[in-house]
């Protein structure tokens, strides 16, 4: 009997150590651990050539959170117009979960900005089209964001620092400090499904 209650007792203790979870369950905003995936939003950008014409694009931004921690952000729009009006590059950083259930991101990207320089380019007159991009400035944003439900997270505050390109920006005090944005923003998880090989 002793020897059955020992292999019970370490069955159990085994257990405790397998089954302990990385987050604790409940409805308590990011602490329980189910906001991790892919999200995206959508934004309609208007007036494409800034000529009046209001050529409509629908973009998205997708917010992917890592369970270790990390976090990408990826503009659909970003690479759109390069030579005319620049790019930015996707976000990289990490989340964290603060105690009231909030979930805090910050990450780092950078903007680049058309250029006529290029190596034995000669000067020319009118000034010659764009023929290269340059780095403008790094952006360090940091956002806020509530868990609204499995499938849904809510930006509701977001602020950058700017950095020139003599500056550091993995400096948290560098830059310099913008206001604070409290547009909110709302974010849908991409949610996997089979059904497009299940139609007819």
């Amino acid at each position: 009997m002793s020897k059955l209650r020992n292999v019970f007792v370490a069955f159990v203790v085994f257990s405790v150590f397998m089954v302990t979870p990385a987050f604790s369950q409940g409805n308590e905003g990011c602490k329980n651990g189910k906001f991790i995936g892919s999200y995206t939003t959508l934004f309609t950008f208007l007036d494409v050539w800034s000529d009046g014409t209001n050529v409509e694009q629908q973009l998205i931004n997708q917010l992917n959170l890592h369970s270790d921690g990390t976090v990408t952000d990826d503009r659909a729009g970003g690479p759109d117009l390069m030579l005319s009006f620049g790019l930015a590059t996707t976000g990289v950083g990490s989340w964290t979960c603060r105690s009231d259930g909030k979930l805090v991101v910050t990450e780092i990207l950078a903007v680049y900005e058309p250029t006529t320089d290029a190596i034995n380019h000669p000067t020319t007159v009118p000034s010659p089209p764009p023929v290269d991009l340059i780095l403008f400035q790094h952006i360090r944003r940091t956002s806020l964001y509530s868990v609204t439900d499995a499938n849904t997270l809510t930006r509701i505050q977001a602020r950058d620092r700017t950095y020139d390109p003599t500056q550091d920006p993995t400096d948290p005090n560098g830059g310099v400090l913008g206001s604070l944005n409290t547009d909110v923003v709302v974010y849908k998880r991409v949610v996997a499904s089979d059904a497009d090989l299940l139609a007819p």
